[in-house]
């Protein structure tokens, strides 16, 4: 029987054994089947930030899904190995992945406390990297546990020790946004790690186990009880000296607040471009997590008397030009007894909303009485004050203020007075760029990047008007026409258009210098219709200005859609002698290991000088707007030089020897010849010394040139100069096309901010002269309006008007001559189908649909009167 017995027993034994082995490998191969590889780990990378450096290497503003600055094992203190292995994994240099007492005293733990409450983790640091870097998941479960445990067991055989501590602390989420220890030292202490303390390289160390609970802002008590258990912890375990670790008790838990960098205070609108183009060129996930270093153009300093610039003028304009419209909001059942007492309204000003586009410096305030005094708050405390008598006759003329009213308003440095403000409804962009590389040295796209984002510098299509006629008389130019050349200024009309002068007056006869220095539209109507507008579309093509254009003669007017940007590029192309220069954000870019990965093209150092006949076609794509070149069946490229002129000999230098400099290639096309290019720059110079730019040359002294824009109706005003080094384009204007009012050119309120920002942006530079080409002889003499200098090419006579051929300047067009069966019957009819504005309606540069409010990308519809008479100037 007992025989029998045992037996059974034995058999049962070694059935359930046989059993629970099949289910137990059964489980195991199930679990093991789907487990990620761990090959992965060992290259591995952590998603980093990209940076965005100005030009002087200042931090302007960091890209990143994940905050996460990644720390070698190398670089990071033991202190803070110590105080996270410490809290987490104090047998991490022993075991192999899992520590087995952890799980047993874990399990019994669990078992005592009873069911319903979360149970105890016994993960160690390679455990937590396998779930974090591999599983993805956070899920309480058996499985997830034993898979986490054989992942580990896994990771221990094929990293060594310090990669997967490094590995945790760089991939750890530690709260306030931060991933990794480097990030979260940033983050709440604001500096880096190897200036950490004991308390607070423990501090760091109890957050894994919940960055919310021990939060310092909102539980600090919890917060200091957790950091005080951690340095217990390293005491015991003999890492941290006994009188170290009390005096670290001792210390109080002093977390700073930190502001996540950039963008910097007015770069939003660069940064915002710059990072629109990394993802174009990098994609999304490069751009935010690929740990690029971006070195940018930007000039700070600049960028900010761009920003100043333009706001001042657009505060000026809103306030010369509107009324006060009203307070912000207003606080019912407040009197003046009540005013009295700060308790009445402080709390109430506190909890307000700030308004869009409400600047930092200014702050909101409470009318306490009808004499304009008025209170808001400063660092926490009430303030008050009284308005300036200016601002308080000023809302008197259009409302009276009632106490209790909220407004905005910005403190005086005299005590005593505060400034009336208000958001403006213009709008406006500023780009200023260096001439010769076309680096972009400050950009404002609008009032305000938090109100809108949508950049009216590289993104709103806009009417140039007469900023445009440049361009015109450069392609007059390349076909060997000189400045002192006359046309007819006089009346003409096509069918029912009848285009005019601003001043609706006629001068006969009229030198092209006079003409563009005064504007004169029937002039260059009369030189367009010359020289044939395809030759004109051509021109405004191969230079950037616009990606197509019809060959209608309005369009010689300015009746084209550009961008802010766009024009810079056209001017500077001018300005530099006829290569065309693209406009560029960024200078270079580096990956994470500090390899550059791209860098403009065009302007190179090498050993050798690139032969001009390298030099590619100015019909090829353009590097910016790749597609400008490229849409559709494009005419044949501008000529290099003149027709019939001599071709420029290239002589290449000799090899180069061991002390010889590297040579400055450029490589960029070119879309004009140089003597062309500086004829125009000496015309334009002229435009600012006594024509139509006279405001904004007023007080520099340093060799300019430039030229004014006004569109149809007053819709838009222009003006865009240059220097020798730099060039800068301003822009004002409504979202929605509407009139600025009448008489408002481009010369009246364009051109003086463009003089407030060229002042600064030419103080620190030398005096420079427009560099004059070879073959060309400045000339002083009577265009029959006043004395003035040009510029003559070696086949020209100074001062001579030749017998052109066919009926140019009699007034007497015909259609050959003007393109005149491309041109609308009306005006209407322009802008609905045949017309400049309907040709370019909806093109954009700026790569994006724009935000909410932004201007419409189809063209404005036309204000009543003829393109050209009363609006291009």
């Amino acid at each position: 029987m007992w025989r029998r017995f045992l037996g059974s027993t034995l058999a049962v034994l070694l059935l359930g054994t046989a059993t629970a082995a099949v289910v137990m490998w059964y489980k195991y191969t199930g679990l093991v089947s789907d487990l990620p590889t761990v090959q992965g780990l060992q290259s591995y990378q952590p998603p980093v930030m990209s940076r965005l450096y100005s030009n002087d290497d200042r931090l302007i503003a960091e890209l990143a899904s994940e905050r996460r600055i990644f720390v070698p094992y190398s670089a990071i203190p033991d202190r803070v190995k110590n105080a996270f292995l410490a809290a987490e994994d104090q047998k991490f240099w022993t075991h192999k992945g899992v520590d087995p007492v952890a799980i047993l005293r874990a399990g019994l733990t669990d078992l005592a406390r009873g069911h319903g409450r979360r149970p105890i983790g016994a993960s160690t640091i390679t455990q937590q990297v396998a779930r974090v870097m591999l599983l993805g998941s956070n899920a309480v479960s058996i499985e997830r546990k034993a898979k986490e445990a054989f992942l580990a067991l896994r990771i221990e055989q094929v990293l060594p020790k310090e990669k997967i501590l490094e590995i945790y602390l760089n991939e750890i989420y530690l709260g306030n946004g931060a991933y990794g220890i480097g990030a979260a030292s940033q983050a709440y202490f604001g500096k880096p790690l190897d200036q950490l303390d004991d308390a607070e390289a423990a501090f760091l160390g109890a957050l894994p186990k919940s960055p919310t609970n021990y939060n310092p802002w909102r539980f600090p008590d919890a917060a200091r009880g957790r950091r005080n258990w951690v340095l217990e912890r390293m005491e015991e375990l003999g890492w941290l000296p006994s009188d170290a670790a009390q005096a670290a008790m001792q210390e109080p838990l002093a977390a700073h607040s930190f502001r996540r960098p950039g963008p910097e205070p007015g770069s939003e609108w660069f940064s915002e471009e710059v990072r629109r183009e990394l993802i174009e060129r990098y994609g999304t996930q490069q751009t935010m997590q690929g740990g690029l270093d971006v070195h940018t153009s930007l000039d700070p300093s600049l960028q900010t008397t761009a920003t100043n610039v333009l706001r001042d003028g657009l505060m000026d304009y809103d306030r010369s030009h509107g009324g006060w419209r009203g307070p912000v909001h207003h606080f019912e059942g407040f009197t003046r007894t009540s005013a009295q007492d700060d308790a009445a309204w402080v709390p109430a000003l506190t909890a307000l909303p700030r308004p869009a586009g409400m600047l930092d410096r200014w702050r909101l305030a409470v009318v306490l009485d009808a004499a304009g005094g008025v209170g808001w708050i400063e660092g926490g405390a009430p303030r008050r004050a009284t308005l300036l008598s200016r601002d308080l006759g000023w809302i008197r003329r259009w409302r009276l203020p009632r106490v209790g009213d909220v407004v905005m308003i910005e403190p005086q440095a005299e005590g005593g007075h505060v400034a009336l403000r208000q958001v403006p409804k213009i709008e406006g962009a500023i780009v200023t760029m260096d001439v010769r590389t076309g680096r972009v040295l400050a950009m404002v796209g609008g009032w305000s990047f938090e109100a809108s984002q949508f950049n009216r510098a590289t993104q709103a299509l806009r009417q140039p008007g007469s900023s445009f006629k440049p361009f015109v008389y450069l392609a007059a130019m390349q076909q060997g026409i000189s400045p002192s050349q006359q046309f007819q200024d006089s009346a003409v009309s096509y069918g029912d258009w009848h285009p005019n002068n601003y001043e609706k007056d006629f001068w006969g006869p009229t030198t092209l210098h006079d003409a563009l220095r005064e504007s004169r539209n029937l002039v260059t109507i009369r030189l367009a219709a010359h020289i044939g507008m395809k030759t004109v579309a051509q021109t405004a093509q191969d230079i950037g200005l616009v990606q197509d254009m019809p060959h209608v003669l309005p369009a010689a007017l300015g009746a084209v859609e550009t961008t802010v940007l766009r024009e810079t590029g056209a001017y500077a192309t001018i300005a530099n002698g006829g290569r065309k220069v693209t406009p560029t954000l960024i200078d270079d870019v580096q990956d994470r290991d500090g390899h550059v990965i791209w860098r403009p093209e065009g302007l190179t150092l090498s050993a050798t000088r690139a032969s001009d006949s390298q030099v590619p076609d100015a019909g090829g794509p353009s590097a910016v707007f790749p597609t400008a070149d490229s849409g559709g069946a494009a005419g044949p490229a501008a000529p290099a030089v003149p027709p019939g002129a001599a071709q420029p000999t290239v002589t290449a230098p000799p090899g180069p020897g061991k002390d010889d400099l590297p040579v400055f290639n450029d490589s960029r096309p070119r879309v004009s010849d140089a003597a062309s290019a500086f004829q125009i720059t000496t015309m334009m110079q002229d435009v600012i010394r006594r024509g139509t730019g006279v405001q904004a040359g007023k007080g520099i002294d340093a060799p300019i040139a430039g030229k004014t824009g006004t569109s149809q109706n007053f819709n838009d005003a222009w003006f865009a100069g240059y220097s020798a080094d730099v060039v800068t384009v301003v822009w004002i204007g409504f979202d929605s096309p509407q009139s600025l009012g009448k008489n408002e050119t481009g010369g009246a309120i364009a051109g003086p901010l463009w003089n407030r920002v060229m002042k600064v942006a030419l103080a620190d530079r030398p005096k420079v002269d427009f560099r004059v080409p070879d073959g060309v002889t400045l000339v002083r003499y009577d265009t029959g309006r006043g004395m003035a200098i040009d510029a003559f090419k070696a086949d020209q006579v100074p001062g001579e008007s030749a017998n052109l051929n066919g009926s140019a300047g009699t007034g007497e067009l015909t259609a050959a001559d003007t393109g005149a069966e491309n041109l609308p019957d009306s005006e209407t009819d322009m802008s609905e189908g045949g017309g400049a504005a309907a040709a370019n309606g909806g093109a954009s540069s700026g790569g994006g649909a724009p935000a909410a409010g932004a201007a419409p990308s189809g063209p404005p519809q036309p204000a009543s009167g003829d393109i050209g008479m009363g609006g291009l100037y």
